[in-house]
């Protein structure tokens, strides 16, 4: 297999390309893959993250952030479900994780290292994303940052009601002690190319 990577930077994204080419997928198909189906990731991205902010907000307007913790619980598993359409599978992954079920395989945790990197270059969290073809498989990751919204439930300071209740939802939790800007996690999508 031949290996190929790029790194485009503007001032509104940076996007590292790496692809793996094969006798089915040579570069230069390669290229338009990954630009399509980026194109259609960051759609389900959009989806997937405008549904749960919106959802969260709601709750947290109506209900406070104890409840807005069962959103996270139930809803968000069940938005991402109902984006996973066209062959699409869109999750969240994070090197410390709330749910266990969103664990990191080997590849996130390589994308996850290189986001860090680039945050540590000065890059924008909220600007940062990956997409790559790996033989007969497409697959695409966007940083979450931290806002200050999400202090309340991920911050170092939690208030020791909502601690219980992410411990009762959560008994594995290591989402906790993040600061605004840093990266919480990503969305991480996958579509087989068949």
């Amino acid at each position: 297999m031949k290996r190929t990577s790029t790194l485009i930077s503007t001032g509104l994204f940076s996007l590292i390309c790496l692809g793996m080419s094969s006798s089915v997928w040579p570069q230069e198909q390669d290229e338009k893959v990954v630009e399509q189906l980026t194109m259609e990731a960051r759609s389900k991205v959009k989806a997937f993250a405008s549904q749960l902010k919106s959802t969260l907000k709601q709750e947290l307007k109506t209900n406070g952030s104890i409840s807005a913790v069962k959103v996270c619980n139930l809803d968000a598993p069940a938005i991402a479900d109902s984006v996973s359409t066209d062959g699409w599978q869109v999750s969240r992954t994070a090197f410390k994780v709330r749910n266990p079920s969103n664990k990191p395989d080997t590849w996130e945790k390589t994308v996850l290292a290189d986001f860090d990197a680039l945050l540590a270059q000065g890059a924008a969290p909220q600007a940062i994303e990956y997409a790559a073809v790996v033989d007969d498989q497409f697959r695409y990751m966007k940083a979450i940052p931290t806002g200050s919204v999400c202090l309340a439930c991920h911050g170092s300071e939690i208030n020791p009601e909502l601690k219980q209740q992410i411990h009762t939802l959560y008994p594995e939790d290591q989402a906790t002690g993040f600061s605004v800007g840093d990266l919480r996690g990503a969305f991480s999508l996958t579509r087989e190319l068949n």
